[in-house]
């Protein structure tokens, strides 16, 4: 059997197609701040969105910037990111 290779515009439609109709609403998603996005990035590598989004949640209320991120100790970061994966 034959298969003809799906045209690169037929697929991209069916994936953002599918995209629209099954996206989660995530406090990252509509964010333009490169910071936040970071830390969501980073979180994701880590582990399964369902479990990442309250160490999200509680790392950028306690971080809401990369300054306060840097004045922070090693050890109150290590906290907030503890038992992430």
């Amino acid at each position: 059997m034959k298969y003809k290779p799906l045209s690169v515009n037929y697929f991209a439609r069916r994936v953002l197609q599918w995209y629209y109709r099954a996206k989660r609403d995530l406090p990252w998603r509509n964010e333009r701040d490169a910071y936040t996005v970071w830390v969501a990035e980073i979180i994701l590598q880590q582990t399964r969105v369902e479990q990442g989004l309250p160490y999200f949640n509680r790392f950028i209320e306690t971080f809401p910037d990369v300054f306060s991120l840097a004045k922070a100790s090693e050890q109150s970061v290590l906290k907030i990111w503890e038992g992430l994966g």
